[in-house]
């Protein structure tokens, strides 16, 4: 658990200091080079015959429905398009996994293409490989295109071999073989989700795992439910997006999900303000950009967004609730924010916590002499 645990550990893995972690992912686009290759290290081991309950596969909290894999990425490949993203896989028998499955996330769309047509969607589950290909498959990229981002961070070629299946994944410590079927769904849940809360239980498609190769002695890699890692990883990807979003309306600096909101219901962004309304176009912004912010807050340069005492200071100081807040009702939510609606929707709440710039020096912040 923890591989990449904190900013500072993204930070080292991109090469950047953290407060520029947001303005390298925003430049980076998915087209580095993917190889494939006919050796990997992961096929030291072949198992034909299958007994997830061999894995370390943990039960985290006292309510879950079984133990999860929670840092398993699933590659699939449909009709001549490969997808790589992580899902939460409940354990289910020796052979097989409840996924969550979430529209209109690609996994899921593969699936129903193939469900469509009564075919199953060949699948191999990662587990225990590249950070960076960790990181690229928590991201909302092209469909297709997750293994060409990994590649693109991590400034060298990522190389792929094919499984059994036909389904092409990067060297790991483990990989699950199979396919999910097109028509078996099984409850799936109760699960801790990133807000920290348990999320409702759900049919699901069914996973059946044909066959396990690994390394000799593999490292099994997990991820804490709501802890350090999760959040990083679900919140961080959505932090570039939001920064493109906010520069198409403004002089964007930096952008933050920020801890107490799960690293993915609150943000804070920072803007250079050269005009009246920049903060409130730069909140609609936000919003459009990442549909699960529930509250964001817009901040000056002078304001350091990863302190929450100074958000909280620029809220204080720099806010008329009549004139700088938006509340936004009846709009689509995070299925995560255990306060949303049954239907999906909920209300969003912006900030305008910048200065007013016809009033700058009533806020200029005391200094003391050296």
């Amino acid at each position: 658990m923890n591989l990449l645990g904190s900013r500072d550990e993204l930070a080292s893995m991109l090469g950047v200091p953290k407060e520029e972690i947001i303005k390298k992912l925003s430049e980076v686009s998915p087209e580095g080079e993917v190889k494939l290759v006919s050796e990997s290290p992961t096929l030291e081991v072949i198992e034909d015959q299958v007994d997830l309950t061999k894995l370390p596969i943990l039960t985290h909290f006292e309510k879950d429905g079984a133990p999860y894999i929670t840092a398993g990425i699933v590659v699939s490949e449909y009709g001549g398009t490969i997808n790589a993203s992580i899902h939460r896989l409940m354990l289910a028998g020796k052979d097989k996994l409840a996924a969550r499955l979430v529209p209109p996330r690609h996994t899921y769309l593969l699936h129903k293409k193939a469900a469509e047509k009564g075919e199953p969607l060949p699948v191999a589950i990662v587990l225990g490989c590249d950070p960076t290909i960790i990181y690229a498959t928590s991201t909302r990229v092209p469909v297709g295109k997750e293994f060409e981002y990994a590649a693109a961070l991590r400034g060298a070629p990522i190389e792929l071999f094919e499984c059994a299946n036909g389904v092409k994944v990067p060297h790991a410590e483990i990989v699950l073989e199979g396919y999910i079927d097109p028509v078996e769904r099984i409850d799936e849940g109760p699960f801790v989700d990133i807000t920290g809360t348990y999320d409702v239980v759900r049919k699901e498609p069914v996973i059946h795992i044909t066959r396990v190769i690994h390394r000799k002695d593999p490292i099994y890699h997990g991820i804490l439910p709501a802890g350090p890692e999760h959040l990083l990883m679900m919140g961080v990807p959505y932090e570039p997006r939001i920064y493109r979003s906010v520069g198409e309306v403004t002089t964007v600096k930096n952008v933050v999900l920020t801890e107490g909101g799960c690293c993915y219901l609150h943000a804070v962004v920072q803007i250079e303000k050269q005009t009246e309304g920049d903060g409130k176009n730069a909140i609609m912004a936000a919003f459009a950009a990442h549909t699960s912010l529930k509250h964001v807050v817009v901040v000056d340069e002078d304001i350091n967004i990863f302190d929450p005492n100074d958000v909280e200071f620029a809220i204080a100081t720099r806010v008329k609730g009549d004139m700088d807040i938006l509340i936004i009702p009846n709009v689509r939510g995070s299925s995560l924010d255990p306060r949303g609606a049954p239907d999906g929707t909920t209300t969003k709440v912006g900030i305008d916590a910048t200065k007013v710039l016809v009033e700058k020096e009533n806020f200029e912040r005391a200094v003391i002499p050296e």
